[in-house]
């Protein structure tokens, strides 16, 4: 094996660096964090099997932008953070009342039960959510949605929805249902295989 091939299907270091040739072109795309690192691996070791690291590195740059740059400034413009966002809106899609257990957003939001303690005390001072005595359970309480946390959710939600469609505006819709469909596949399998 040649010494700059990368295994398996991947793109020959050469090309994922962009030679000397290419630089000049503004048609070639520059190589992102996770292509230069797989080409420098790929010169050390050529046999080993970087397909899986290209891909998820490339994955978990891109949700790290998308998050950090993107979606995360756009719930701050309403005073938000993600996590909380995410409470406020499991509560809203939960239908009217709009209320929950602690347990039950913790499973939604995936949040720790730490997390989701510090963030509901956080939304209950912003005045988005009440507690309130579980009828069914003496010793657990309900999470609710405030009126204005309703009416602040049904305008950020909207936004955030734009926001995501413009970001995914540079796919096709046929792209995005086959990019949507693989990661689910690949979501599925890394929770089986946990």
């Amino acid at each position: 094996m040649a010494r700059d091939k990368v295994a398996s299907g991947s793109k020959p270091a050469a090309q994922l660096q962009g030679s000397s040739k290419e630089a000049g072109r503004s048609d070639v795309e520059p190589p992102d964090r996770a292509a230069r690192a797989v080409a420098q691996w790929a010169t050390e070791f050529p046999d080993w099997e970087l397909a899986p690291m290209e891909a998820l590195g490339r994955l978990g740059e891109t949700a790290t932008i998308i998050d950090t740059r993107h979606i995360s400034p756009l719930f701050a413009e309403y005073g938000l953070q993600r996590g909380e966002f995410d409470v406020l809106a499991a509560l809203r899609r939960s239908g009217a009342p709009y209320e929950l257990t602690p347990s039950r957003l913790f499973e939604i939001t995936m949040s720790s039960s730490g997390g989701m303690t510090a963030r509901l005390d956080r939304l209950e001072k912003m005045g988005h959510v009440e507690r309130r005595p579980n009828p069914d359970d003496r010793r657990g309480v309900l999470v609710r949605l405030t009126p204005s946390a309703v009416e602040l959710i049904e305008t950020v939600t909207p936004a955030h929805l734009a926001n995501e469609a413009r970001l995914t505006s540079c796919l096709t819709a046929d792209e995005l249902s086959q990019f949507s469909g693989l990661l689910k596949k690949l979501l599925r399998h890394a929770e089986e295989t946990a």
